[in-house]
């Protein structure tokens, strides 16, 4: 098969950043105005108290410290606990289009490219802002890239999905060069008035070129060696979120419209799964695991991260082989593992192979070996 490359990276990160002590101020104030509104039904058993948060106990949880989003005021509002993004018209480029042009055009320039090489655009992502038209074909639109564009979503996993994606497409001719983006506005769906998991993601979008090796420029050239993906069932991270809900007028399942999950399950049934899946797909490219220098892994909790890299190495893992962005940038779902390889690859010597690895609801899970040119 043709060799291929990811021949430049790009990322957009959002202007605006929450600590966690911003973040614990508002749910506490939330909590503290819910318990008092609610004093009588909770004294006679109707109603649960809510319990306070911490910045303690949200490190400690998932090694997040920050996250990037879109709009940080309504967050903080604890009447609102949610962004006050304006809507646009349509005849405006809609915000997560243009996220996407900012990322892709930061890859663009990396991988020495202008839009008139590019003859797909593929938009990877967990969740769309809009159901039609695609983001991508917007995205194709407002860069003036010729060919076609398409939108796809694997949850947390969409940007090794789209690698694979996008890989087959220069492999078969269908295209010389790809950008895949992946925008996510995490903020839109997260409950941030859920204890277990108001802290957990934020909002950034990054981009790639992938295009055939014999005609790559660009000086941050890696090699894709072995592709595999996974996908098995499972109902512990779940987003009801959709068309359908227009249909339901009782009102009562609104929580389960944004993001939920069982966070013990997920730990417990993910960490082995994506530790063997790396493994596997190490060997399919005829590496062992000492061969590899760099593990740029799916940015969703510090303890699975470190779980999974010490089952693969037999030890903890070094800063440099394992990078972590989480602790600024939180779970920036599909995003969170192209961050990582974005900004922790420059200093790999020539050769030097390495994982990018992501994992989410599905499950699914993506890995995709590379060495650098």
């Amino acid at each position: 098969m043709k060799p291929v490359v990811i021949s430049g990276t790009g990322l957009f990160t959002p202007p605006f950043s929450i600590s966690n002590d911003e973040l614990v101020t508002a749910f506490n104030a939330y909590v503290e105005l819910h318990n008092r509104e609610n004093a009588e039904a909770i004294a006679a058993g109707e109603v649960t108290a809510l319990e306070p948060s911490s910045s303690g106990f949200i490190e400690k949880a998932s090694g997040i410290k920050s996250r990037y989003v879109m709009e940080k005021e309504g967050i903080l509002d604890p009447t609102r606990m949610t962004s006050r993004i304006a809507e646009r018209g349509d005849d405006e480029l809609s915000l997560q289009a243009e996220m996407c042009v900012a990322a892709a055009r930061d890859a663009l320039a990396r991988a020495g490219r202008v839009a008139a090489d590019i003859d797909m655009v593929l938009v990877a992502a967990s969740n769309m802002q809009r159901a039609y038209p695609a983001m991508a074909v917007e995205v194709q639109d407002a860069l003036g890239i010729e060919g076609y564009g398409f939108d796809m979503n694997v949850a947390c996993s969409s940007a090794t999905f789209g690698i694979q994606t996008a890989m087959a497409a220069v492999q078969t001719g269908q295209a010389r060069a790809v950008l895949v983006l992946n925008p996510e506005i995490t903020s839109g769906h997260l409950n941030f008035r859920d204890r277990d998991s108001h802290f957990i993601f934020g909002d950034a979008c990054t981009a790639m070129i992938i295009e055939a090796a014999d005609t790559a420029v660009g000086e941050h050239q890696f090699e894709i060696l072995e592709s595999k993906l996974k996908t098995k069932f499972s109902n512990n991270i779940r987003n009801n979120f959709g068309f359908m809900n227009r249909f339901d007028e009782s009102g009562v399942g609104q929580a389960d419209k944004l993001f939920r999950q069982q966070g013990r399950k997920v730990f417990k049934e993910v960490c082995p799964m994506a530790a063997e899946m790396i493994r596997e797909t190490a060997e399919a490219a005829g590496l062992q695991i000492p061969q590899v220098s760099r593990y740029w892994l799916h940015q969703a909790n510090l303890n699975m991260n470190l779980l999974i890299a010490r089952t693969l190495l037999g030890r903890d893992a070094e800063p440099n082989e394992a990078p972590v962005i989480l602790d600024s940038y939180a779970n920036t779902s599909s995003a969170g593992s192209i961050i990582a390889f974005h900004k922790y690859q420059d200093d790999l010597p020539r050769g030097a192979n390495g994982v990018i690895c992501s994992f989410g609801a599905g499950y699914s899970i993506g890995c995709v070996v590379v060495r650098k040119k």
